[in-house]
């Protein structure tokens, strides 16, 4: 489990091809303090850590998650949006992220409002009912505020701290975004449908 708060980017240094999935080897500043069998989100997508060193951790990817999400797309330098999981210890700072995408979105668009940057994002239809104005989302593992929506679009307000300190600043039209919607949200939804089919 995670809050959507990223802790670190770090970068792809090697792209495996495996069978079944993919390999993917991520340098960070932490990789001595991991161990085998940690959980870490990458990009948003909870991850188990399959071996390590000083400078980086290895961790293996299963054709089902390159599907559902953008890590399929990654290659050597790829930055990638790094958290750890949540510790009883640490303060719950954003929302609770379980690492599990159930979708991609497409930016479509960056535009500057005073300080601040809005990302438009296009996501399929099918997930509306996900998305409530000022609820919470995870973007590429970032806990975000959706500030507007409309259709199936949604708007997000980026600060200039969280562009410069994630992997959004890489980010152009057209990129794909992995999206977790807010487990809260999805359990009422569910709980609503099977009522109505009851």
């Amino acid at each position: 489990m995670f809050t959507g708060i990223v802790s670190e980017v770090g970068n792809v240094t090697k792209f495996e091809k495996i069978k079944g999935g993919q390999e993917l080897t991520i340098k960070c500043s932490f990789a001595a303090d991991v161990h085998v069998d940690e959980s870490i989100s990458i990009n948003g997508v909870c991850h188990t850590v399959v071996s390590h060193d000083d400078e980086s951790f290895k961790v293996q990817s299963v054709e089902e998650t390159l599907r559902k999400t953008n890590l399929g797309d990654l290659k050597a330098g790829s930055p990638v949006n790094l958290e750890r999981s949540l510790t009883l210890e640490k303060a719950i700072e954003g929302h609770i992220v379980q690492g599990h995408v159930d979708t991609t979105g497409t930016l479509k668009k960056v535009d500057k409002y005073g300080a601040d940057l809005l990302l438009t994002i296009e996501y399929p239809e099918e997930f509306k009912d996900y998305i409530v104005g000022r609820g919470s989302i995870a973007i590429d593992g970032i806990s975000l505020t959706i500030a507007r929506n409309e259709e199936n679009l949604f708007t997000v307000a980026i600060i200039p701290y969280t562009w410069d300190e994630t992997n959004l600043h890489s980010k152009n039209p057209g990129d794909r975004l992995n999206l977790e919607f807010d487990i809260f949200g999805k359990y009422i939804v569910q709980y609503l449908r099977n009522r109505e089919n009851n």
